[in-house]
């Protein structure tokens, strides 16, 4: 059955290179994920503020590697695309961003982040999240990225802001996490923001 409006991105539109490495062009670089990275990873996942504010805990090193390998066969499979955020310097993660639930034919994905402990108060998931945006937005021709945080995670809130993402409502008790149904307060960027 043939749709009534054009395909905003063909299949392939991601898949057809491999991952870019994306500079944040101020200290951090978006880079593919390694499979050494497995131990900060874990290290982040340790943090109670990750436990407060992510649906998964990582309970050892082995189950961090599955996601890393995850993460990497994901950009093939156009459904998913993860980076590590780290220090172009030094290569150290600062934390992770990422493109979910992408849909090529209506140029739309959710932007997800977490940040390091360390990293935390320095800007960097605005940073990363703002150098994501503009790659898929104003580089590749994603139509609409849509950003979802815990009403009560103020510090999100903040992220989503600094980057340009326009806050557009509340979804009601929308994600349950460890102490029950959380509002969602949703944010989007369009191209053309």
């Amino acid at each position: 059955m043939p749709y009534t409006a054009a395909t905003v991105l063909p299949a392939g539109t991601l898949s057809a290179a491999p991952q870019p490495v994306l500079p944040t062009g101020d200290g951090l670089v978006l880079r593919p994920w390694r499979a050494e990275d497995a131990p900060a990873v874990h290290a982040v996942f340790q943090d109670p503020l990750i436990h407060q504010w992510h649906l998964r805990a990582a309970e050892s090193l082995a189950e961090v590697a599955g996601w890393i390998e995850e993460w990497q066969r994901a950009w093939s499979g156009e459904r998913d695309a993860q980076w590590a955020v780290a220090d172009a310097n030094t290569d150290r993660i600062r934390g992770r961003v990422a493109l979910r639930e992408i849909a090529l034919g209506e140029g739309t994905a959710e932007v997800a982040y977490w940040t390091a402990p360390e990293a935390r108060g320095h800007g960097t998931a605005a940073r990363a999240t703002v150098a994501l945006a503009h790659w898929a937005l104003d580089e590749i021709g994603f139509h609409r990225l849509e950003l979802s945080h815990a009403t009560a995670n103020e510090a999100s809130c903040r992220v989503a802001t600094k980057a340009g993402f326009v806050l557009e409502g509340t979804r009601r008790s929308a994600a349950l996490h460890r102490d029950g149904w959380h509002d969602m307060h949703l944010h989007a960027r369009v191209q053309g923001d």
